[in-house]
């Protein structure tokens, strides 16, 4: 511990004020210990000290002009954080609340979920501070237009390949890739989560939500259980949430929940997802209009959460899917999802459990699929996009979703077997750290001091 402790000390004098960067560290290097402890050659060669550091950071501002003529100036970034395995990936995000400090806690668990994969790639993330909601799409052309006037010196289909995340999606990469190609003049695979009409893969706007929920049946088929006939609660309402749900309808079982920044959405008899995609992929809505079309369900506000916890984890169901963003499932909400007799818990999102949630979660022997291994279906499908377009191919629906279920199996016997090995059976937030970190940190040191 004194290892961790000395490394977060000295990441708070180097990067100061970046709380949930300083998070996703410590839970990364807390499983490390016996890896650590069991073999020096990571210390010889500083890999803690390295790869808690970025390759490369890139900030810069990004000035756009509204539909008004006013002009406004948002930052961005592209941290490049780790490419032992491959080129950088990761998603952009592009949402009011980012910072330095998130960007750099989504990069650095970018590394160990990319090397989870099994795939040749490396760890990224960048974003802006910039809101894409009520803006028109001609402003938010001009934005991102802005924002690759500078991140296209960053990037290629062998250095870097972004994709989408929170606020960037279809729309966006079309806008974003369209300038790339008036810059340099080339048409390539720069970007994942493309349209299908200009080289995207099937099943990548699906491969998140569908992965997490592969991983769950996983964990459930371990225990001799199945998914099927189970009320399941799911957290958001975007892209991750809306495919959860889908695959969740798939195999049987029945998402009761979802919610988004004004509330939540509780429907006893099953959300209804041709609403829910109605709502928020074609009018860009408020859940509160899903009343409307359902005056069978209830919708709870914001203002009435209970205190220190979110409204979904207060409703009683089997499974729990955070789907959302970071840190929104607490300790309170850990506590009543256990005594509510919750059996599995998920992740869609990046870190969406608060430390002392995970600690309940694995103290309770809950099945638990940290994000960075249930969420990982997104960037798998990305890097089968990228292959892709490397050959010139396209793939049918059925073999990409063959190889993402292959591939999420892959993550949990990995993590699973890992965890037993290291004298932590069950525990796959231990699993899954300490086989990512291996794959990575063997990868630096057969390359050298770079």
């Amino acid at each position: 511990m004194t290892y961790v402790n000395e490394t977060i000390s000295a990441l708070r004098k180097s990067s100061p004020a970046q709380t949930e960067f300083y998070q996703a560290v410590e839970e990364v290097l807390e499983s490390l210990h016996p890896v650590l402890e069991n073999d020096d050659k990571y210390r010889r060669h500083s890999i803690v000290e390295r790869i808690v550091e970025p390759e490369r950071q890139i900030i810069f501002r990004v000035p756009w002009m509204d539909d008004q003529g006013n002009i406004h100036v948002n930052k961005g970034y592209r941290i490049e954080f780790n490419s032992a395995l491959g080129p950088y990936k990761g998603g952009l995000r592009f949402h009011p609340s980012i910072n330095a400090g998130i960007i750099k806690f989504l990069g650095f668990e970018q590394i160990f979920k990319n090397a989870l994969t099994g795939l040749s790639i490396g760890g990224g993330k960048g974003g802006a501070n910039f809101d894409p909601k009520g803006r028109s799409d001609a402003e938010i052309m001009r934005f991102c237009q802005s924002f690759m006037n500078e991140l296209y010196r960053h990037i290629g289909p062998t250095t870097d390949v972004p994709a989408g995340d929170i606020g960037v999606g279809a729309r966006e990469i079309g806008y974003l890739f369209g300038q790339y190609k008036r810059l340099t003049g080339r048409y390539e695979g720069v970007l994942t989560g493309k349209s299908l009409l200009w080289g995207g893969s099937l099943v990548r706007k699906e491969a998140t939500g569908y992965g997490c929920v592969y991983f769950a049946q996983q964990m459930l088929a371990d225990e001799n259980l199945e998914l099927a006939g189970r009320d399941c609660l799911v957290s958001g309402s975007g892209n991750v949430a809306t495919y959860v749900i889908e695959k969740l309808y798939q195999c049987g079982a029945r998402p009761i929940t979802c919610s988004d920044s004004t509330g939540t959405i509780h429907d006893p008899e099953g959300i209804n997802l041709e609403t829910l995609k109605q709502l928020k992929e074609v009018q860009k809505t408020s859940l509160n209009a899903y009343l409307i079309h359902h005056p069978g369900a209830r919708f709870i506000a914001i203002a009435d959460y209970p205190e220190d916890g979110h409204a979904v984890w207060h409703i009683t169901g089997s499974l729990a899917f955070p789907c959302a963003t970071q840190n929104e499932l607490t300790r309170s909400d850990a506590e009543t999802l256990i005594n509510n007799g919750c059996i599995a818990i998920s992740e869609g999102a990046n870190m969406p459990s608060t430390p002392e949630a995970v600690d309940l979660i694995l103290d309770a022997k809950l099945l638990y699929g940290p994000g960075k291994a249930a969420n990982a279906g997104g960037v798998a499908t990305s890097q089968l996009e990228m292959a892709q377009n490397a050959s010139m191919q396209r793939w049918s629906f059925e073999q990409v979703d063959t190889q993402l279920k292959s591939i999420m199996s892959n993550i949990y016997s990995n993590a699973r077997d890992t965890a037993i090995k290291y004298d932590a059976p069950g525990n796959l937030v231990v699993g899954a750290n300490i086989a990512g970190f291996i794959r990575v940190a063997d990868a630096m040191i057969e390359q050298g001091i770079v």
